[in-house]
């Protein structure tokens, strides 16, 4: 069996089959990138928890057998000056060392992740708008990537950045949109024209917990989640909502995850603020991702 790891800025994922088929699919939220912005370090306790979700994976790689292992970290570790302690520790807990894919790399991993096993095929160019913690990757394209950007704007740092109050304040949600609007602005003039796009996918954590609030999920379920199509006026109002909430009141809604309810303000402003400068009216979210683009780079094509 192959696997896949996906190291970001709030997340580890990792996922194990013979794909198509997924044996195993799992996160741990680990918050890897907690002060990063403000330190450019990797914090202690922020390793630890890394490294204790690392030591869980370990024994999953072996109880499957996997013969071929791919372990990507994104925005944290590219932005932090103590990056090795943390690959020494991957490699002593896994036996491979991480490769820091360049926002390039991890656009092109994106794209593919979440357009390669979509059941309805989209026409046309379709955007892939990947939030993690630490970034947001767009990238245009139809069957492969045409043009894209990644933006030093995320769920985390921009959380840690600008919405410091709870409930964030009108102040703190402008001055969060203003530079949220800033990287689209520079994403435009880099080549990345949101407003070409003929249909939205978006993935990762942020994208699936707006999905299930627009669904009004009894509870998160990936099964309800995958593929579905948003209305984008029904995407705003939530985003609105979640915005006003205290902490609190986001961690008694049933869909919200525990780890995300403190960061989700902002990561729900930059999907607001990307399909505002689109022409579309639906979104179609994903569970497909990164992650999966990692397994089929494994796999093969």
């Amino acid at each position: 069996m192959i696997a896949a790891i996906d190291c970001g800025t709030n997340t580890i994922k990792l996922l194990v089959g013979d794909l198509p088929g997924v044996a195993v699919r799992e996160t741990r939220m680990v918050r890897l990138g907690q002060g990063v912005d403000a330190t450019g370090r990797l914090a202690d306790e922020a390793l630890a928890r890394a490294f204790a979700a690392l030591d869980e994976y370990a024994a999953i790689l072996a109880a499957h057998d996997v013969t071929r292992l791919r372990f990507c970290a994104t925005s944290a570790t590219r932005d932090s000056a103590n990056a090795q302690v943390f690959a020494d520790g991957v490699h002593a807990r896994l036996g491979v060392w991480p490769e820091v894919l360049s926002g390039d790399e991890e656009a092109a991993l994106s794209f593919d992740g979440a357009v390669r096993n979509l059941r309805t095929p989209v026409t046309g160019r379709v955007l892939v708008v990947d939030i993690g913690g630490g970034s947001t990757e767009l990238v245009l394209g139809t069957t492969t990537p045409e043009a894209a950007h990644s933006m030093d704007v995320g769920s985390v740092r921009l959380h840690e950045r600008r919405l410091r109050s709870d409930p964030p304040g009108p102040a703190e949600v402008v001055a969060c949109v203003g530079d949220i609007d800033a990287a689209l602005d520079a994403a435009h003039a880099a080549g990345v024209d949101l407003g070409s796009a003929d249909a939205v996918v978006g993935v990762a954590g942020t994208v699936t917990s707006v999905a299930a609030g627009v669904l009004d999920l009894p509870a998160y379920s990936a099964e309800a989640i995958d593929q579905a199509v948003l209305p984008v006026e029904e995407v705003h109002a939530l985003v609105e909502r979640l915005v006003a909430m205290t902490v609190a009141e986001r961690l008694a809604l049933p869909w919200m995850h525990p780890g995300r309810a403190d960061v989700i303000d902002a990561g729900a402003l930059v999907l607001s603020r990307v399909l505002r400068r689109t022409r579309v009216d639906s979104l179609v979210a994903s569970e497909a991702d990164i992650l999966d683009g990692i397994a089929w780079s494994v796999s093969g094509p």
